[in-house]
């Protein structure tokens, strides 16, 4: 049985704002959320990066719902200090939170002022910050000298239950190595179905047998322009495949780059359509493939008509099937 979240997007809305959007999600019938992790918005257009970390507390204690978060530990953010923060929000709020590793993008972590490494090290430093994760979660005293340090680090605030570390995950050899790490599970995002399965495949094939999320960016609206015109405006930014979606470093850098960024491209990230049906359809492909978690992101930075027909039309009729 598949459950249905809402995604809260920090690089869009204001995290007042964000966090009556969470509450409003609950009591549309959303079973769950995610957040993302930004220092920068992937264009001006959109304006916003709170600090999600500050956030998930707030969020988490007013809902009931189960919140994941995006994470990339290593430059901008130390495993130690990764591990405490995690540790803290499992303890506070136990079997409600959980975590979605990956390597991060240039554009969130170069104000470090450290270099941007290639992608191998950046896998690499990925895996020993993982490590040092579960360790600290364990109740280990962790020293490790590699891509990251950490001297004598222990936590003395932990969950009873380790909080579940999953792997964020776009193409299939990353889904592999996170098998290879044991990730709790795999987040990935919504893209062409034969990519979708080579992600979940190369998972299972590796031996991973976590759960299987993935977060799909839609628009909505009365009308069919409406939702094209808030598609191309709030994500054009997002339709770049790596490298470059991962080396470019601020948000005029992205919008220099989708300024002749067509409607057509951005239908490939993000399936739009004014018809409610047309989103349950799309939806319950999702499932069909495998996914038990799907996060509905609606692209607008408004969320509350999106809200109100998810909440009469879209999770009804999810649910329902």
């Amino acid at each position: 049985m598949a459950s249905f979240g809402f995604h809260c997007s920090h690089e869009q809305i204001a995290p007042s704002r964000l966090l009556r959007d969470v509450q409003a999600a609950e009591r549309a019938g959303f079973d769950m959320a995610m957040s993302s992790d930004h220092f920068f918005p992937w264009s001006e257009r959109q304006g916003h990066s709170g600090f999600t970390l500050s956030w998930l507390g707030a969020a988490l204690a007013t809902t009931s719902l189960r919140i994941g978060s995006v994470n990339a530990p290593g430059q901008r953010y130390h495993p130690a200090i990764v591990a405490q923060a995690t540790a803290t929000l499992g303890e506070m709020f136990p079997g409600r939170y959980w975590v979605a590793l990956g390597t991060g993008q240039n554009m969130n972590e170069h104000v470090t002022g450290e270099p941007w490494p290639l992608k191998e090290e950046r896998q690499r430093r990925l895996e020993e910050a993982v490590d040092v994760i579960r360790r600290l979660h364990r109740g280990e005293e962790v020293t490790h000298h590699g891509l990251v340090t950490v001297e004598q680090a222990r936590l003395y605030d932990r969950p009873a239950t380790p909080v579940p570390l999953l792997a964020t995950a776009i193409t299939p050899p990353t889904a592999a190595r996170a098998a290879a790490w044991g990730a709790d599970g795999v987040i990935t995002i919504n893209q062409p179905h034969e990519k979708l399965r080579a992600v979940v495949d190369a998972y299972r094939s590796a031996g991973g047998t976590g759960k299987l999320a993935i977060q799909v960016h839609l628009s909505w609206a009365p009308t069919r322009d409406e939702a094209e015109a808030i598609a191309l405006d709030q994500w054009r930014t997002n339709v770049f495949d790596a490298p470059l979606s991962l080396d470019l470093a601020t948000p005029e850098h992205f919008d220099i780059a989708s300024r002749d960024v067509t409607l057509a491209t951005v239908e490939g990230a993000v399936r739009v359509s004014a018809e409610p049906a047309q989103h349950v359809e799309w939806i319950r492909e999702y499932v069909e493939l495998g996914f038990e978690e799907v996060y509905l992101h609606f692209v607008g930075q408004d969320q509350d008509a999106w809200l109100d027909v998810a909440a009469t039309e879209v999770l009804p009729a999810l649910k329902g099937a």
